[in-house]
Formats: C-alpha cells, structure tokens, sequence
C-alpha cells in the first residue's frame, strides 16, 4: 500500500482540526497519582493510527511501550472518570483531563491537558481516528501491515537520512523477525536500487517491502481459478466462493470485485486482479469465524438455564488473590468483554460504607458504593442482556441495608426487584426478556425467616441453609474465603440476612446443594454454586442427572481457593456438563481465558450463548463422560491445512539477532474422546512468512461442544517453547475453504497484522460440507 493509498484511505481525516492538532502535537501531563504527575510530548504520526509519547526513558523497548495504535484504543472517558482521576477530582480541572483505556492487559492512560479546548480536540480526534479505522474494513489490514513495517523502518534507518544501505536493510530483516538467504537479499537490493547509489529511496524502500509481502501460495489460488492467470472472471469469481461455502452467486461476486478492487479498468469492468485478490482474501470478510455470528444470531427467547453465561471470579482484583489491588477497572475490562456475571467481595468498611477485597488478605479495598456506580455505567455498553451480580456477602445486617440502598439509588429501575409475573415459576425467564435488566445472586429470606437471627457455627459451618453469605455454599473451604462473618480483628459470633437486601434476590438465589432429587423439588430461581472439584465429581459419578439439573437450574462454578495466584481450571469439562455460570479468573490470561473467549465469541459476543438442544432436553439423557452412539454423537472429520503464517512477531526482544523458529498446533477442546492436539514442523529463523503446508486432521463424535485452537509457537532447543498468539473458535463457527487466521495476544488483544493461511474442510459419513452451522441438526 503506498503512500497514495494511505492518504486516499484517510481523505478528509487530515483536514479535520482535531486531526491536525494531534498532528502538530501537544505537551501533555501524564498522571498517576497525586505526586506523579509528568509532562510529555504527545504527537499523531504521519500514518494517522500512530499516537507518540516523549519519553525519558532510553532504552529502546521503553521508547516501543510509550507509543500506541488507535485500534488498541477501546475508548476515551472524558473528565475524571477513572480511579486514579477520581482521587484527584478537585484538585485539578476536570474539564482539562481523559483517559484513554486499552483494550487487553495494558494499563489506561490518565492525561490533563493545559485547557479544555485542546483536550476537547484529543478526545474528539482520537474517537474520530477510531471509528474512520473501523470502518476501514477492507484495507485495514494492509493499512496495519503498512504501519508496522514503517514504524520498524524508522528505526533501521540507522543515521536517519531516510535512505537506507544494504547494512540498514539487514538491519530491518532482523527487526522484522525474518533471516533472508543473502545472496537473495543482495539480489532483491540490486533489483530496487534503480538509482544504483547503493541506497535505497522511500519509493524504492516501498517496492522492496512490496517484494517481501508478496503471498507466492495466494498467488497459487488465484491461478488455480483464473482461466488467464492475470484476472478472475465474476463467474470465476463465483466458483471460487462456490468452494468457499458462500453466497456463489453472481451479485454477490461482482460485489466484492467493487469493494476490494483498486485498478479502476479491472473494477469498471467486473474484473478482480490478483491485487484485489489479496486485499479480499486479507479481509474480515474472509476470516475463518462466521460472520453471522458477529452478531446476535440465535434464539434468545429460551429460559436463562438453557445459555452459557460469561461469568467472571473475583471480578475486582487486578492480579493475585492475596496482595493484589481491588479496583473498580477489572469491572470495567469484564462488562468491556461480555461478562454478564461479576462477583463482589463485600465487607464491613468504615464509616459505614461497605467495602470490596478479598478478606484475611492484603489485597487493598475499593467501595461497594464506586463499584456499583461504574458498574452502572458499563453493564449494558457491550450486550443487552441481563447482568448477574453475584455477592460474596460478609457484611453486618446495618451495612447489608446500605447495600441494598445503594443497589436502589445507583441501578434504579435497571435493577430487578421483583417477578416479572404473578404465576407461579415453572422456568426462568428469557434473557430476552430481562433485556437491560441487572439481577442480584445472593441469600433470601423465606416469609418464616424474616426478622430471625441466622447464628453461625465454627469457620466455614453454618446452622442455618438460609445464611447471609452467598460463598457459605459457593466456597466453603475456600482458602482465604470464608462464610464466616468475620471482619479482620473484630470476631462476630452472629449476624442475620437483611431483609432490604433479601428483597433484591428474585431468580438468583443461593442455596445450598443437598442433592439432585432435593433439587428437582426446587423453583428454578433456586441455584447452587459448586468448587471446581464439586463440579468434576458431579460430572464423572452422575454426568445425566447434572445435566438434567443445569437443563433447569443456574449453577456458578468457581475455582479452588488453593490458586492463590488467581490460576484457572479447564472450564471446557463445566460446558460439557452443562453449567451455565462458569466463573474464571479475568485477570489471568492463558489457555482457559482463550477457551473462554473462545466460547463466547458467537452471537456477537453478547455473552450469552444457547447450549446445544442435548443439554437442554433432560428426556435426552445426554452424559458428558459416555458419548459413543448417544444424543449428541455426530461423527464428523475435520481438516485442516496449515499453510503459512504471516508476521509473526519476535518473541525475544532483548536479543536483537534472535528470529521465531514458529511451529503451529491445532486443538481440539471438548468431550472427553475428542480432546486432541497435532502440530506441525517447525521452520526455522523465519517469523516474517513460514510456510509449513502441513495438514492435520481429527475425528469429532460431539462437534457442537468442541472449540478449536490454533497455537502458534517459538520452538526453543534448551527449554519451553515460548507462546506467539493464538486464535479459538467454537467449531460451529467455523468457515470452510482458505481463510486467514487473526491472531491474538495472550491477554486477548490483538496480535496485527499476524495471520495463519490455513484451508477447513469438514466431512460428515463421507460427504465433504458447505457449511457448518450454529445448531448442527441445521447441517
């Protein structure tokens, strides 16, 4: 993409006043407490996506952490609007300050300029900047690939001249995470120095990255259809998209050569070049996750037991269990992802104000009172549907009514507050129904309850099923946690529910587990939370009756409170068992937390997402640990060819000549028998385009459970291979044919422009589909 294309692809955005005020930079406070408070240079770059930040720092990976991409940006709070802002509301001009927050694991950018026009223009521009990139679709890969290749040539072009020697170019292999065979590097600077200085220009620069970026095996896909090997035909086109599983039709063709076509001729006359090709193939529009599923696609009128639900553990902690900070932004970070069940820690605080930590630990505290405001403002940002606040209650009856007071004020007529009819309860409502609906999980009273003390036993025993604490059933043994009302130094032997407070529970209330035929005697609002090892045990020794359960009642599972480092479980054995709240640690990334962003990524990641009818339909019988021949059991070959990998980026940055020796694996996640994982061969010193054309295949007997994950590796000789990027995908979303692989960090952002070129093909009793559906009874 030369520099032409970047300018035509921002037309108008550079002569947008806020735009150029970015452009020409500003001197910014950076803010981090009251006593840290720094002025930095803050500039837009000539790619307009690129935003710079004077450091004083001179290492060159300190100076690579100050600057940011718009697309990292998840948005921009104007005011004081973040906790660090917020202690300092009053002492500076609220109108002056913003934060810029980030999507993944990077810490949000607090900033007070010198007047509220200039961050008027900051907060405009960069809100402006995000949504033209957004709507970009077409070109916003090679724009990103454009910017991330530009960005390392600034720093190659050793003696800043902007020209380069063939020394700077190799330079820029390396940053670039590529070892190019010398004799072709030297032959490909020969053939772009048309000046024959022995340098090269920024037109010249520009063609020899084109010649690093071109794609030799889409080049191969493209011949393979095209009947001169110079364009696609609209009916070549069309069976292309034939084989793809798409709309073949010839509308839709002509379509996309009018979207993805840069040569004027070609487009004029129904024709797409290889270029086009490529900008299409590159595109979202062929990505290998469905795109009906980006948004809400499936039935949201079923009863709230019949959906896996986006839970979140220990939502206020922002790293580990035991000396971690509480805050009110993991709150944020989680509705931000489509958790649709947060837990609150509450706790006896000061001057009657209920606090959140993790109690007996050294974890800090943040008010109840901030967390449910922020809660407020972003529960229904992301998804409509209704949000589960599940409280850990440990407070004394006073504060529980402070509680419930602030739960009236704050959420107002958001927070349910009763039934949403008269008739007796023979199935939770929909979420449908409780659209925009927030629901508190807790204790309840009973009518014969109320005004009762509730007294408790030794830690972690209770004499009453009806006590105040919603983890006296949830994590009795806990760790740390404890059912016992017991704030740290003041001992209490006794506490009753408040009945303010009890009213709030109306579908989510927390009783203890006594047993499945107990259970089928209980409303469906009546749920039971389970450790990690409660649930296994449940699922291996009476995997039917569990699921019969989860098919009508909610069920939270959490973690052990042994993980003291805030680790997860594999929650891929809950959904098969059908539970519906299955809490995880946000906070730590890893395989469980891409597994679980995996699952939720369907029905436009609204967090909500329709278990298969096997789960739903007690009569079925379904068992999680025996599924040969039984409802569920699709036998299904699925196939996929790793073809190659593009950008992959360097792993080990402290050593300047270390290139990624990438391999791939492919899981398979779900029931027992199809738990899977095949690799390919490693390729060596060549992180820029690795090409393994390595096919793996694997045997499905449950495909509607299974999720699949694509790992990409740094093979290391001496010791454990370290992670790349990966990508999940329920198999149901799936996209049969040649599609690109987007890539994701470990805290779930994005790894861009980092892509796997792989082929899908799926075979049912023999006979190769076209699509895979969301419901595979659809197929």
């Amino acid at each position: 993409m030369s520099c032409a294309c970047v300018c035509a692809v921002f037309a108008g955005v550079l002569d947008d006043e806020d735009v150029r005020v970015m452009m020409q930079g500003s001197n910014i406070v950076k803010v981090r407490s009251q006593r840290w408070q720094k002025h930095r240079g803050f500039k837009l770059l000539e790619d307009c996506v690129t935003v710079w930040c004077e450091s004083s720092k001179t290492s060159h990976k300190a100076k690579r952490r100050q600057s940011f991409c718009v697309t990292e940006v998840e948005c921009v709070r104007e005011g004081c609007q973040s906790e660090c802002l917020r202690r300092l509301a009053g002492s500076v001009p609220e109108n002056q300050c913003f934060t810029v927050v980030f999507r993944g694991g990077r810490k949000s950018l607090d900033l007070r300029c010198s007047s509220h026009e200039e961050a008027q223009c900051w907060v405009r521009g960069i809100r402006t900047l995000k949504d033209r990139v957004a709507n970009m679709k077409s070109v916003l890969l090679s724009l990103t690939v454009l910017t991330w290749i530009r960005s390392y040539l600034r720093r190659a072009d050793l003696n800043q001249d902007g020209k380069m020697s063939y020394d700077e170019i190799q330079h820029l292999l390396q940053m670039i995470n590529i070892d190019l065979n010398e004799q072709y590097a030297r032959s490909l600077f020969k053939k772009c120095d048309r000046s024959c200085d022995g340098r090269l220009d920024h037109v010249e620069i520009e063609e020899f990255c084109r010649e690093l970026l071109r794609r030799p095996e889409l080049d191969a896909v493209f011949r393979h259809y095209s009947s001169n090997g110079c364009v696609l035909s609209t009916m070549e086109l069309r069976d292309f998209l034939g084989d793809q599983g798409e709309d073949a039709s010839l509308g839709h063709a002509q379509k996309l050569i009018l979207t993805y076509e840069l040569n004027d001729w070609a487009q004029k006359n129904l024709f797409m070049t290889q270029n086009g090709f490529t900008m299409y193939m590159l595109s979202r529009e062929n990505d290998i996750f469905n795109p009906d599923h980006t948004r809400v696609h499936q039935d949201m009128t079923r009863p709230l037991a019949h959906y896996y639900i986006s839970s979140s553990h220990n939502t206020y902690l922002t790293k580990d269990q035991v000396t971690s900070d509480s805050s009110t932004e993991p709150y944020i970070r989680a509705l931000n992802q489509g958790c649709r069940c947060v837990e609150l820690d509450c706790w006896d605080g000061d001057k009657g104000e209920p606090m959140i930590y993790h109690g007996h630990t050294l974890t800090s505290k943040v008010l109840f009172k901030e967390v449910i405001e922020t809660i407020a403002q972003y529960a229904f940002k992301v998804s409509p549907y209704p949000l589960i606040l599940s409280l850990e209650n440990h407070c004394s009856v006073e504060q529980q009514a402070v509680m419930a007071q602030h739960l009236r004020s704050i959420l107002g007529p958001k927070l349910l507050t009763k039934p949403l009819s008269d008739q007796p309860l023979t199935q939770l409502p929909s979420p449908e129904e409780l659209k925009g609906r927030i629901l508190v999980k807790g204790k309840k009273l009973s009518a014969g309850q109320i005004g009762k003390t509730n007294s408790f036993g030794p830690l972690g025993t209770t004499s009453s099923s009806a006590s105040f604490s919603s983890s006296s059933d949830d994590e009795t043994g806990g760790g740390t946690k404890s059912p016992n009302k017991k704030d740290p130094g003041k001992p209490l032997s006794s506490s009753k529910i408040s009945p303010e407070l009890s009213d709030l529970v109306v579908y989510c209330s927390s009783v203890s587990f006594s047993g499945f035929d107990a259970a089928n005697q209980k409303p469906p609002s009546e749920m039971s939370s389970f450790s990690e090892n409660e649930a296994l045990k449940h699922i291996k020794d009476s995997g039917k009756l569990f699921v019969r359960y989860n098919s009508r009642q909610l069920s939270r599972i959490y973690p052990s409170g042994q993980r003291l480092q805030s680790s997860n479980y594999d929650p891929q054995d809950m959904w098969n068992g059908g539970c519906q709240m299955v809490a995880l640690n946000f906070q730590t990334p890893g395989e469980q937390m891409d597994l679980n962003r995996g699952r939720f990524l369907p029905n436009g990641g609204c967090g909500y997402v329709l278990k298969p009818d096997f789960l739903c339909q007690p009569e079925l019988n379904f068992n999680p640990e025996n599924t040969g021949g039984g409802p569920g059991h699709i036998p299904t070959q699925l196939t996929i060819r790793v073809i190659t990998a593009q950008q992959l980026p360097k792993i080990n940055t402290d050593k300047p000549n270390s290139i990624v020796d990438p391999l791939v694996w492919v899981e398979i996640h779900g029931v027992a028998i199809d738990k899977a994982r095949s690799k390919t061969q490693r390729i060596n010193n060549n992180g820029f385009n690795p090409r393994w054309d390595c096919t793996l295949s694997f045997q499905l007997q449950v495909p509607e459970l299974a999720l699949v994950r694509f790992v990409v590796e740094d093979h290391d000789h001496k010791s454990k291979n370290d992670f790349v990027g990966q990508f999940t995908i329920p198999f149901t979303s799936l996209r049969i044919g040649y599609r690109h692989v987007h890539l994701l960090k470990a805290d779930g952002s994005s790894l861009s422009p980092a892509t796997l070129f792989i082929h899908v093909k799926v075979t049912r009793r023999g006979v190769p589909i076209k699509t895979v559906s969301g419901r595979m009874g659809k197929v």
